[in-house]
């Protein structure tokens, strides 16, 4: 898993639009061009539709401190598909992009792709990334299973660092 002080890998994912209004309609986020205009928090989720990345997800979205609009940019990653993200998206009403990382190689990259869990294979670890805009791991954790939840008082204290005063 990547640390602290380490440069976060890049990478280009398609995802779900932010005004998903088109059925049809598929985004494309890239790292490096959301590093250009503030950090990237970086929500790695096993996959949709599990109560416990229900929480997570969840949790994220309802956390009156992210201003998805300012300060630091939200993505949650899963090896699930652009259409089952986007159902998910819907159901849970979330106000930010999940991307589909559906050959495991960006949480591969970030060290954080499990072999196995609950006989799914190849899905990404519950963990979060704090990016700054020079590409540096200001903050990192993985949990160990799908229902372990991090401690989202401590990612909110590194994301304050970032936002404006």
């Amino acid at each position: 898993m990547l640390n602290v002080g380490d440069t976060a890998p890049g990478f280009t994912l398609p995802g779900t639009a932010r005004d998903d209004d088109d059925e049809g309609d598929i985004a494309e986020y890239s790292l490096s061009a959301a590093l250009e205009e503030r950090p990237v928090l970086l929500n790695f989720y096993v996959f949709n539709f599990h109560p416990a990345c229900r929480e997570n997800v969840c949790a994220l979205h309802s956390l009156s401190w992210f201003d998805l609009d300012e300060g630091v940019t939200v993505y949650g990653i899963s090896t699930d598909s652009v259409p089952s993200s986007r159902e998910f998206a819907r159901q849970e009403t979330l106000g930010y992009p999940l991307l589909s990382d559906n050959d495991g190689s960006v949480a591969a990259s970030y060290g954080v792709l499990a072999d196995e869990i609950q006989r799914h294979r190849q899905v990404a670890q519950r963990s979060v990334f704090l990016i700054d805009r020079s590409g540096t791991v200001r903050y990192a954790w993985s949990g160990e299973t799908p229902s372990q939840q991090p401690d989202w008082e401590e990612i909110k204290r590194a994301t304050d660092l970032f936002k404006p005063s």
